[in-house]
């Protein structure tokens, strides 16, 4: 099994030939705000603001595949929400996940909609329980629960028993 590789310049470095990798540094390398390579999985964290030109850029690599978007909730630590997008690319038998990390205070990033249409009901179903909302999506509404449910049922300060 490999080595894990948690440090950034390690990972770019000892992965410089992975397609993805090299497309995006050699679209701005500020696009990668850090990089991890654990249990043979490759993780980029992106940049809040570029992750559209993230996901052309991959998608541009050979990754063909948008396989889910889902959300982790950090609390009590900021920025608090994780969005994680899970990626394939079945010419190279490769995956990646690209992270972006999204502050409590504004909870919003892009849409990747017009990148990987499948994204839509990924994107409504994170912004329906995290309450995490995506600029630019063209129907971004609940769901799961009903339009007048109060509260994101998925965030670690959402009541158990639910709001009474």
């Amino acid at each position: 099994m490999a080595e894990a590789l948690l440090d950034k310049d390690a990972v770019l470095e000892a992965h410089a030939a992975n397609p993805a990798i090299a497309s995006l540094l050699a679209l701005d390398p500020a696009i990668i705000a850090n990089a991890k390579f654990d249990r043979g999985e490759l993780t980029l964290t992106i940049a809040r603001e570029s992750i559209v030109a993230a996901a052309k850029t991959v998608q541009q690599a050979g990754y063909n595949f948008l396989e889910d978007v889902t959300c982790v909730d950090w609390l009590p630590r900021e920025p608090r929400f994780q969005v994680v997008y899970h990626i394939v690319s079945h010419s190279l038998k490769a995956r990646i996940r690209l992270h972006v990390m999204v502050d409590s205070i504004d909870p919003s990033l892009d849409s990747i909609v017009p990148v990987w249409p499948s994204a839509n009901f990924y994107e409504r179903e994170v912004f329906d329980l995290f309450g995490v909302r995506f600029a630019g999506h063209p129907n971004l509404r609940r769901i799961m629960l009903p339009e007048e449910w109060d509260g994101h049922p998925l965030r670690k300060d959402y009541p158990v028993e639910g709001y009474r």
